[in-house]
């Protein structure tokens, strides 16, 4: 879980400093730069399991292609800025394994990890580029100091059960003069030498090297990072049935929801291997020409989540065909009659989408969810930002396999989700001038509301000043005033074509629509 994120140089963020609850819902205006953040937090994702390159060429750009490395370093007038450097708190996941399977048992489950790149250019090669290494940290937060580090509510049984150690030697550090750097990789016992890299030389960071043996605290924040997310769920995706083969957690795309469904019913069968005699066995009845789809409580609960999201859905099911081994996600309707994912609307898909992660314990980490409103119904938001929120982690309760430990960051320029979301988790971006090396740039800031957790923790920081929101709690209002001020006079304002708004059959519902209030005052 991502607690805090501090980002310099990298595209418009000059100096960002963010804390994250479980759930943090960040507003912006198309272009500012709020997206930027999701790429600088699935960056640092890339490079705990790419080398340096590969995973700088895996970040987008405004098209969604891969983009050019030199076009991540802040621009300085015609010229960026010569690093890149980012801070991450977290909180890591207690065991797990390394790449060959071995167990590993963190020393300690709060950690802060530095980093810092530079861009580099050989002269005598031009077109040789690459990125170097400058610092390399990974430090503990021990236990005693997690309260001052978690900043938003939380109850002291979860914070017991999320951070837990002590340690007063960094795991990686980094020594030596600039011209020698080296990153050193601490061994979690108290003897040993630690591992030298020389840090000119690094292809990769350290922490994307750890394994169980040398470091598992190391490599279980390694297994955290790896677990963040930028979730983009594709139509085409959703709709795809799986072979039996299929992975059985749901791709960033949206993709084996057939596949994690009925993985999930077997397992809470009890069948841990569920794959071994796919659809046959357990659970499944003969029913003369093949095997009849697995029913259970994980069905149930998916069809009760989308309960008052999807007013014609009735049931849930996995369809399995033997023949050309292909599990097919299947719904009915009120009418009895079946549909297969390939029929579904795209807001019905991405709400099952939902309901199916949130009842995988396996689906751990950050999920960063773009303008998760697309395609959904204005009167289905409320309820869609309720099942969003039951993805994450209730801090109220302890860590456990009903509560895994699962955040959520979306970005929107909705008027309807910001006017929805909670206000102590709302972010708002906006764009500001910086000043960087002495020169001045466009940047990207973020700012909160008044008297929530952030405001209480961080007084000396800007909140959102009330117009900045004006936009998004009466947006007709503001929409009219920039129709009316570019629509011109005369004839072409005589004949402007009439707006729902201003129908005289609709005036009766403008005090309820969000957006009139104001306007009326």
């Amino acid at each position: 879980m991502l607690t805090r994120l501090r980002v310099r140089g990298f595209k418009n963020l000059a100096d960002v400093d963010v804390s994250f609850g479980p759930f943090t819902c960040i507003a912006g205006a198309n272009g500012v730069g709020k997206s930027n953040l999701f790429d600088a937090i699935t960056f640092l994702s890339a490079l705990a399991d790419r080398p340096l390159m590969e995973a700088a060429k895996s970040v987008r750009d405004e098209r969604n292609h891969s983009t050019d490395v030199r076009s991540l370093f802040l621009s300085l007038g015609a010229m960026p800025v010569d690093e890149i450097s980012f801070e991450a708190e977290m909180l890591i996941p207690g065991s797990g394994r390394d790449d060959l399977g071995q167990e590993a048992e963190a020393k300690i489950t709060f950690v802060q990890y530095g980093l810092a790149l530079r861009f580099r250019r050989d002269q005598e090669a031009p077109s040789a580029e690459r990125l170097e290494i400058t610092r390399e940290e990974l430090r503990q937060i021990n236990v005693g100091d997690a309260l001052k580090h978690l900043q938003f509510p939380h109850s002291r049984a979860w914070r017991g059960s999320v951070a837990g150690g002590r340690r007063t030697a960094p795991f990686l550090s980094t020594e030596g003069d600039p011209a020698n750097l080296k990153i050193k990789l601490h061994q979690d016992g108290r003897s040993g030498k630690p591992r030298e890299y020389l840090a000119s030389s690094l292809p990769r960071t350290v922490l994307s090297s750890t394994n169980a043996a040398e470091s598992p605290t190391a490599l279980l924040a390694r297994r955290e990072m790896q677990s963040w997310r930028l979730l983009q769920l594709e139509p085409s995706s959703l709709r795809n049935s799986d072979f039996f083969n299929a992975p059985t957690h749901v791709g960033t795309d949206g993709s084996h929801l057939a596949s994690t469904l009925y993985h999930l019913a077997r397992m809470e069968m009890g069948n841990g291997e569920s794959r071994a005699k796919l659809g046959g066995g357990e659970g499944m009845a003969d029913t003369g020409n093949g095997k009849k789809p697995l029913t259970g409580p994980i069905y149930a609960k998916v069809v009760n989540q989308l309960s008052q999201l999807v007013d014609d859905l009735r049931e849930v099911r996995v369809d399995v065909d033997q023949q050309r081994e292909l599990l097919t996600l299947q719904v009915r309707d009120r009418h009895g009659n079946l549909h297969a994912a390939r029929a579904l609307s795209d807001g019905t898909l991405r709400f099952l989408a939902l309901a199916i992660l949130e009842q995988d314990p396996g689906a751990q980490g950050l999920l960063c969810f773009e303008e998760p409103e697309n395609g959904i119904h204005p009167a289905r938001i409320g309820a869609m930002l309720t099942l969003l929120k039951g993805l994450c982690v209730d801090p109220q309760d302890p860590k456990g396999p009903d509560n895994p430990l699962r955040q959520v960051i979306v970005n929107t320029h909705s008027p309807a989700v910001v006017g929805l979301v909670e206000d102590a988790d709302l972010l708002v971006a906006e764009p500001r001038e910086a000043i960087v090396g002495g020169q001045r740039c466009r940047a990207v800031g973020f700012a909160w509301l008044g008297d929530t957790w952030r405001d209480r923790a961080f007084p000396d920081v800007g909140t959102v000043p009330r117009g900045t929101l004006g936009a998004y709690l009466n947006p007709l209002a503001i929409a009219a005033a920039g129709a009316s001020g570019s629509a011109g006079v005369g004839k072409q304002q005589r004949n402007r074509p009439r707006r729902v708004k201003d129908r005289d059959d609709l005036q009766d519902l403008r005090p309820y629509l969000p957006g009139f209030l104001l306007e009326r005052e």
